[in-house]
């Protein structure tokens, strides 16, 4: 019953990636010009990430598409393998289910345009962010981050 947990917030984490994807890039257009949502703070501006997290390891070649594919499909099961020889919490499960959705939202991307959709842009404070990232993103980086603290050991 526990696993529901994993499930549910990998599909509710796919979904929606999928759907704000979906709605910021073919209804809003954001192509076609950046859209402020927060001015100076919060920007939806269109990216193709052909690499990994922050533009890093950018490849236009096919073979660093699925290579990237694969390292993905890699770590969703590695995190599947480690829940399953552990006594995972409910908190872990659902950290667990973010980043796997967070994940496959990505390969999707990858397997429909070649590359992963991004939108979002935060900058602040004077500081202008370069960067867009999407909300795949934000549910791998949480989960990933929420496994690591919440990972059911007690500090010794």
């Amino acid at each position: 019953m526990r696993s529901h947990v994993l499930l549910w917030a990998a599909l509710a984490a796919f979904l929606i990636d999928q759907i704000s994807k979906y709605l910021v890039v073919h209804v809003l257009r954001v192509a076609e010009g950046s859209i402020d949502v927060l001015p100076s703070l919060l920007v939806f501006k269109y990216g193709e990430n052909r690499g990994i997290n922050f533009g890093l390891f950018q490849g236009n070649s096919d073979a660093a598409r699925w290579v990237l594919i694969g390292i993905s499909l890699v770590i969703c099961i590695g995190v599947l393998i480690w829940l399953g020889r552990t006594a995972p919490t409910k908190l872990m499960l659902l950290c667990a289910g973010l980043l796997i959705g967070g994940a496959l939202g990505n390969v999707v991307d990858r397997l429909l345009y070649g590359y992963v959709l991004d939108f979002l842009n935060m900058s602040c404070c004077g500081i202008n962010n370069p960067y867009v990232f999407n909300i795949a993103d934000v549910f791998i980086f949480a989960g990933a981050l929420g496994l690591v603290l919440f990972d059911g050991k007690k500090p010794s």
